[in-house]
């Protein structure tokens, strides 16, 4: 531990569903005995210490006052941690202070963001502070996008194995998936629309799949927003909700790996609804579904164990040489996306950070630039994840 520091992973947000979720897997996983240490955060004592009695942990386990509306308590925060792990959003209504203060502090940071517009000026205001702390400020740690960002990493570097060069062009799809959307990735989706609204130039955050590439403009990239028949895998597909901010963190990843997946890389991410005129009925029925944001499902909110354990995902990764080879992988995770998988995802690149303090240079990061192979192994040995080439 940073000897300057007393605390190690902080939980943020441990008395909302997902952070408690995250503490239980943290104490099921890896105990309170100091091998990995860590603390729960958030407002109100008398609730910390109900979760901490709640998961039978020990009165060993630090809890810590932080406060949104309280700069001065996350700023203390910040500087006690070595790694933040924040569930607290939308993160554009309560996220500001705490990456300000991460970056300024040099403490490392994971959160769920898949808030674009949001993402985007956090980029643009603490890149510098977040370089010169050594701060790794480490967005979107949970099933978007982390699945989608390291699973095109994965098949990357496969294809630099079989053909020793990058693929020019990668399909993301989504093969099979059970749960149901958190109540935090709501609020965040209806916050987002909310602000555009009210500044329509907003809109080319959300739209734009170069958003979160300052500098940097790579070629026109496929259409991924209406339904299509997809000539490889001979079935129709859908608009995948979770593409609007898994492309755009897949395209940052490339540029903050010096482009390893070339200056001419496209991506797209869509959901197989099948083949035939039903699959095709399928897919135009989702692409006209409006449920996310009538949901009324709230932060805090969630499904039961038994939903979660029942959940799973199943995403084919379908990547084209340039030479017209083909090479495929899959990503599956064990248990429903939106909560149980995420609140593993999230807890291994904490600790992933947590391991690696020291040895990398700071900066606004992806889960790929910041923590690549590692991550993967760590997520294949502990969180349910599997990697792994697929045959044509």
């Amino acid at each position: 531990m940073d000897t300057e520091r007393d605390l190690g992973i902080v939980v943020y947000g441990a008395t909302g569903y997902t952070g408690k979720l995250v503490a239980e897997y943290l104490n099921r996983q890896y105990g309170t005995d100091g091998v990995v240490p860590w603390a729960l955060a958030g407002r109100s004592q008398e609730k910390l210490a109900a979760v901490r009695d709640e998961l039978g942990l020990p009165a060993a386990v630090p809890l810590v006052l932080a406060d949104a509306g309280n700069p001065e308590s996350i700023s203390e925060m910040a500087r006690r941690a070595q790694v933040v792990l924040t569930t607290v959003g939308p993160y554009q209504l309560y996220g500001n202070e705490l990456v300000a203060a991460c970056a300024a502090a040099g403490t490392d940071y994971v959160d769920l963001c898949g808030e674009p517009t949001w993402m985007k000026d956090m980029i643009s205001q603490h890149t510098a502070a977040a370089k010169a702390s050594g701060a790794r400020i480490v967005f979107s740690c949970g099933f978007d996008s982390i699945p989608f960002d390291l699973g095109v990493l994965f098949l990357q570097n496969a294809a630099q194995d079989a053909f020793g060069a990058a693929l020019p062009r990668i399909r993301g799809r989504v093969r099979g998936m059970k749960g149901t959307w958190s109540g935090g990735t709501l609020a965040s989706f209806k916050a987002t629309m909310a602000a555009a609204a009210q500044d329509p130039a907003l809109l080319d955050a959300l739209t734009n799949p170069f958003a979160l590439t300052p500098g940097f403009t790579g070629p026109d990239q496929p259409d991924g927003m209406h339904p299509q028949y997809d000539e490889t895998l001979e079935s129709w597909v859908a608009p995948f909700i979770m593409a609007t901010i898994n492309t755009k963190n897949i395209h940052r990843s490339n540029l903050l790996l010096d482009h390893r997946y070339g200056r001419d890389f496209a991506y797209d991410e869509m959901l197989i609804t099948g083949p035939g005129d039903e699959g095709e009925a399928v897919a135009k029925a989702v692409a006209s579904d409006k449920s996310m944001a009538n949901d009324t499902t709230q932060p805090g909110e969630g499904p039961s164990r038994e939903e979660r354990e029942n959940g799973f995902y199943d995403i084919l990764f379908v990547g084209h040489g340039a030479d017209g080879q083909e090479i495929r992988a899959s990503v599956k995770g064990d248990m429903d996306p939106g909560y149980g998988s995420t609140s593993k995802m999230i807890t291994e690149a904490a600790i992933g950070l947590l391991e690696t303090r020291g040895t990398a240079s700071g900066g606004v990061l992806t889960p790929a630039a910041a923590l690549g192979e590692r991550l993967i192994g760590r997520l294949e040995r502990h969180a349910g994840l599997t990697f792994q080439l697929e045959e044509d």
